[in-house]
């Protein structure tokens, strides 16, 4: 797929007329990176957008014990580094390739002029913003208030509504989940097989159905 095609699937260029897109796809460059390598690190320079053209990459925090907390799983026409193209701040925190990664790399500088010549990518730019600010406010949410079935229900959830949809095309292994939920990867394994045992989830091969929604928004929406 041409750059500027494939940029088209992207939120932050979805409404751009084809000349503008082009513009965007000339002052792109592309880099891979094998599994397991790290894109960024935490507090590297904040100088540019990246846009994942295929494979899959993990958002995390690294404590001193090497413990991981998975802020978020992102994969084929999803972005990071937008908030550098704002406050030019440092990387805040580390991205690493689950898998081999292709990504499309644009400067922050080239991003700003195309902006200031089109500022409906500007207005685009915050919506993407608000819906990751919203998104982060209620994992916050889920993390104080409700316990790991309802942390792992609401997760589900999320990435079956990313996918448009009741099944999870993205693999999730128990290990990724507890890393983006605070729990060990034996319970999440233990509510997991509950999930299953209840009728709620289907699981082959890594991949999961919501066999049921009702049941797993209730779960979701339960207080500690």
């Amino acid at each position: 797929m041409e750059i500027s095609n494939f940029l088209r699937t992207v939120p932050l260029f979805t409404k751009l007329e084809d000349a503008e897109l082009q513009r965007f796809a000339e002052l792109t460059r592309e880099k891979s990176y094998p599994k397991g390598s790290v894109i960024l690190f935490e507090d590297d320079p904040g100088d540019s957008l990246f846009i994942v053209r295929d494979g899959r990459v993990k958002v995390v925090l690294v404590g001193e014990d090497g413990r991981e907390v998975i802020l978020g799983v992102l994969g084929p026409s999803e972005h990071f580094g937008e908030l550098s193209l704002i406050d030019e701040q440092p990387r805040s925190a580390h991205v690493i390739a689950m898998e081999d990664t292709n990504v499309l790399v644009l400067r922050s500088d080239d991003f700003r002029r195309r902006v200031e010549a089109n500022p409906a990518v500007a207005w685009v730019l915050m919506q993407e913003l608000s819906r990751r600010l919203r998104r982060a406010d209620g994992k916050i949410h889920g993390l104080a208030l409700l316990d790991v079935p309802g942390r792992i229900a609401r997760l589900l959830l999320d990435f079956a509504s990313d996918d448009n949809g009741d099944k999870i095309e993205k693999p999730l292994t128990h290990q990724t989940i507890a890393h983006m939920i605070g729990a060990s990867r034996e319970t999440v394994s233990r509510t997991m097989r509950d999930f299953q045992n209840q009728g709620w989830i289907n699981v082959e091969r890594r991949r999961i159905a919501l066999a049921d929604r009702p049941a797993l928004k209730r779960c979701a929406q339960a207080r500690v």
